[in-house]
């Protein structure tokens, strides 16, 4: 079998081309509902963001997402008070399951502008583009790792079908799974099924069923189930508790293959990105108890950062200006322009 990476580091961010005169830098982070595009001016020191529709190319098409991306961009630039030319230069972490016709449809908009899967971007978001894990848990989940020789490793990422275990969405529906089991006698007793009922507005755990298949229900409000599932195990619910060391070892599993494949060792940054994570110790103590088997001395913390910043990052280490850009001032110049 293959065992290639699944997501590569572009050559400019792996043989960066330093340019002193690079003062103006764009970052986009472009998703299936929204696109965001910030441009950093690292001499004054000031940030001004754009934002457009979705550039999921599976969720929009090609033409619509790379229209997106440029009017985000645009948005951006003018806020800055520049054109396309004064860039030093540009990442773009876009979502899609195929970066490389992304990479491509782009590219034949503006030919210097680097793409990289979105993972990319959350990754340097955790790491400040340097060696480390991102470990991403949202609605859906995903690793994504850089070790020494830039050496990348990704594990996850297949979709709420196949995968995204540890995930807001595959805890809420193991959750409705368990509730299930319990009324028809197959499995333990739980306080899902109520919770469930009460979440939902069902008066019966088997109408939530249904409304799965007739509804349907989105991904989005399976996966917010997935809180109270959290407040049962702080509660004691054996099931519910089990529910979340079960995706802490699946998850915390993929972080292992990740440092295994990418070299990582001693102390190295791991960061933890999505709203899963809000289960709180639930989910956080078995989950470090798994990574500390393969990587004991790993810092483990959350990312506050906004994802487009990642771009930014890499932006900024393509055109050899990454000492220049420090993730802390940038996630501050981030939070005030975004909350304006």
């Amino acid at each position: 079998m293959d065992r290639s990476p699944l997501v590569a580091l572009p050559a400019e961010l792996t043989q960066p081309s330093p340019r002193a005169d690079a003062r103006y830098l764009l970052g986009i982070d472009g998703g299936a509902t929204k696109t965001l595009a910030a441009v950093l001016d690292v001499e004054g020191r000031s940030l001004h963001v754009g934002r457009a529709g979705p550039s999921n190319e599976d969720a929009v098409g090609a033409k619509a997402a790379v229209q997106a991306l440029l009017d985000a961009a645009g948005a951006a630039l003018d806020g800055a008070g520049i054109d396309t030319g004064d860039l030093g230069s540009a990442v773009l972490a876009v979502a899609g399951t195929d970066t490389a016709s992304v990479t491509r449809n782009v590219k034949e908009a503006r030919a210097d502008w680097i793409v990289v899967n979105d993972v990319v971007g959350a990754w340097a978001t955790a790491t400040g583009g340097g060696p480390g894990v991102a470990a991403i848990a949202g609605t859906g989940s995903n690793v994504f790792g850089v070790g020494p020789g830039d050496r990348s490793w990704r594990t996850g990422g297949w979709g709420h079908l196949l995968g995204d275990e540890g995930s807001g969405y595959w805890l809420g529906v193991e959750s409705i799974r368990a509730a299930l089991r319990d009324r028809d006698a197959s499995g333990p007793v739980t306080g899902l099924g109520q919770a469930a009922c009460e979440f939902f507005g069902q008066d019966t755990v088997e109408a939530v069923a249904s409304l799965v298949y007739s509804k349907p229900l989105t991904k989005g409000e399976i996966a917010a189930f997935a809180i109270e599932t959290a407040k049962l195990a702080e509660q004691g619910d054996e099931i519910a508790g089990e529910l979340y060391e079960r995706g802490a070892g699946e998850l915390g599993g993929q972080i292992a293959a990740v440092v295994e494949q990418t070299g990582l060792r001693g102390d190295f940054p791991i960061g933890l990105i999505g709203s899963a994570y809000k289960a709180g110790e639930v989910f956080l103590g078995p989950l470090r108890r798994r990574i500390a088997d393969a990587a004991p001395e790993a810092s483990i913390s959350s990312v506050e950062m906004a994802p487009v910043g990642g771009s930014l990052l890499l932006a900024a280490k393509a055109c050899g200006r990454h000492d220049d850009v420090s993730a802390e001032e940038l996630s501050g110049l981030l939070e005030r322009a975004l909350g304006s």
